[in-house]
């Protein structure tokens, strides 16, 4: 029986083993570490470079615009060049960036390093997702993503608080050095993992005549843009939790229920991931946002009791980061030959809707509370439901199953 043109045989693709997808994942876990972890160690670098804790947050501000800027132009250049080579650039420089930001004699630097760090992250982590789909299986492309993307999530409540741990006893610097060391040495394997794993014909970098058959820019922008609202609906509710349950009172009871949060999110993107492996990845998108609304007004009815609020977190995460894997799978398959930009459109759709949640959120969150901005994130969540579950299925001959 032969496969459709649109994608090769199951049987002709091999399994993707552990190997690259550790490797894979490490490197999604150390530049995600690097991101989370600036926050916690703001008021160490506004003390030792004399700023406002104002001034300081400008770095995550920096690497934001960077990373939003840069993304669309690096998926763009790796699916026109060898991913490899452009992953292997791309650590290289974050290394080098995070050399300067240990190193930095001054602020203006130090800015500069993170820019620098926000523009090589952009061309890290689409072109991560981008290798290892187009290797994986059909079958178990959003499984393998989940997988991955598990890496991220994990640095949100382990990389972070580690390295706050290790800037509040041994320095800040430290914390940057480590992250160097680690990603300057993952660059060695990815230089030749990758080249020796097959690509399929059908998800190679494309020809001069797929790229004049591509899909106008219009559609992609569409396609990721229900990826903003979903993050503005999911981040509302993370950035500031914490801030809401000290003022409650409840400053005990942060770091207990963000490891919730967190494990909570990581068996979300696998389940999320199964599923739209066995199922049609917009359906899941749907059912993922369509729960996320729920579940994030259960969040603010059960806000005052620690131990609801715990249960409401733990479902709201699974539930939440079930859509992730399914929106990356359902990308790879819509646009096959554009795998790394749509993945980069994809990333950069995601920080405007976490940086939109930072900026409109705080001033919710002041001009009323922290439970209007839950309703609020709830409400974005509907008509981003709404939009998930009106796009078309995966293009028929790209399920990949036998």
């Amino acid at each position: 029986m032969h496969s459709p043109r649109s994608e090769p045989a199951v049987d002709t693709v091999p399994a993707l083993s552990a190997g690259p997808v550790a490797l894979a994942w490490l490197t999604q876990f150390l530049v995600g570490t690097d991101l989370f972890v600036v926050a916690p160690l703001l008021p160490h670098i506004a003390t030792s470079f004399d700023v406002s804790a104002a001034s300081a947050g400008l770095l995550v501000t920096a690497f934001s615009i960077a990373y939003v800027v840069a993304s669309p132009l690096a998926g763009w250049v790796s699916d026109r060049w060898d991913r490899a080579t452009v992953l292997v650039v791309a650590l290289v420089l974050f290394s080098a960036s995070n050399v300067g930001t240990a190193l930095a004699p001054g602020f203006g630097v130090l800015l500069v390093a993170r820019v620098v760090a926000g523009l090589a992250a952009a061309a890290t982590g689409p072109t991560v997702y981008a290798l290892v789909s187009t290797r994986a299986r059909p079958q178990a492309r959003a499984q393998v993503l989940a997988v991955v993307g598990s890496g991220l999530l994990t640095a949100l409540w382990v990389g972070a608080p580690a390295g706050s741990l290790l800037g509040r006893y041994v320095g800040w610097q430290a914390a940057f050095v480590i992250l160097a060391a680690g990603t300057f040495l993952l660059a060695f394997p990815h230089a030749f993992v990758w080249r020796a794993l097959p690509v399929p014909a059908a998800l190679s970098p494309p020809s001069a005549r797929q790229v004049a058959g591509r899909p106008r820019t219009g559609v992609a922008v569409s396609a990721v843009a229900v990826t903003s609202l979903w993050a503005f609906s999911v981040y509302s509710l993370y950035t500031f939790l914490a801030v809401a349950l000290h003022a409650d009172g409840r400053a005990t009871a942060v770091t207990w229920l963000l490891v919730v949060y967190g494990v909570g999110a990581v068996v979300g993107g696998q389940v999320g991931g199964r599923i739209a492996d066995r199922a049609d990845a917009v359906r899941v998108t749907g059912a993922a946002l369509a729960l996320t609304a729920a579940l994030e007004t259960v969040v603010a009815l059960v806000f005052s009791a620690t131990w609801a609020l715990a249960c409401a977190l733990a479902l709201f995460a699974l539930a939440a980061y079930a859509f992730f894997p399914a929106q990356q799978r359902h990308l790879v398959d819509m646009f096959p030959e554009r795998a790394t930009a749509m993945l980069s459109w994809n990333n950069s759709a995601l920080f405007v809707g976490l940086s939109l949640a930072g900026a409109v959120g705080g001033q919710i969150v002041r001009a009323l509370d922290y439970q209007a901005l839950l309703y609020i994130g709830a409400a974005v969540a509907v008509p981003a439901c709404l939009v998930a579950r009106g796009r078309p299925a995966r293009p028929r001959g790209n399920e990949g199953r036998p």
